[in-house]
Order: C-alpha cells, then sequence, then structure tokens
C-alpha cells in the first residue's frame, strides 16, 4: 500500500470565490447545463463557454463532474475582475 503525500496547505480553508471561465466542445443541451447550476453558459462558436465564481473546492467539483459526464474540456482561465472573456486562441496574458 502506498502512502499519501501530506497536503501542502492542510488546515488552510479555500480561497475567496474567483471568475473562472471553463471552455468545453460542443453545444451542451439543458439537461447536460443542469449539472453546472452555479455557472452561467453561452455559446462561442463549437463550444460552449461557462462563466462562474468559484472556490478551489467548487471548481474541483466542476471538473469532476466534466469528467464524470464525457465532456471534452479545452481550457479553464482563472479571470481577473472585470477582464472580458477570452476568444478561443487570445493568447494575452491575465
Amino acid at each position: 500500500m502506498r502512502d499519501h503525500l501530506p497536503a501542502l496547505d492542510h488546515g488552510v480553508m479555500d480561497p475567496a470565490p474567483a471568475p473562472y471561465l471553463i471552455r468545453i466542445n460542443g453545444h451542451l443541451g439543458a439537461t447536460v447545463l443542469s449539472a453546472f447550476p452555479a455557472l452561467a453558459p453561452h455559446h462561442q462558436g463549437a463550444h460552449t463557454v461557462l462563466t462562474g465564481l468559484l472556490d478551489r473546492s467548487a471548481l474541483y467539483g466542476v471538473l469532476a463532474e466534466i469528467e464524470a459526464l464525457g465532456l471534452d474540456l479545452l481550457e479553464i482561465q482563472r479571470l481577473t475582475p472585470g477582464r472580458k472573456l477570452a476568444e478561443p486562441g487570445d493568447s494575452r496574458q491575465q
């Protein structure tokens, strides 16, 4: 049996929620989008973009849900407050 590595932030609470952009390949329907009630969806080209405020735990929960649903995750961005949503292929730094 392998030992678990100690958590680097053991005992530290999640930081405050931050705005995130999550880009998924394809247009998600209402049923799949219902798995992400804390995020606002919109279609951008051939992708669905989910945006919203997430703390670390919520972000990992969303990522787990994306994996469980078999969705094709393309991008995750932590946005700075007031920053416009990035276009696909946008290489500008936050």
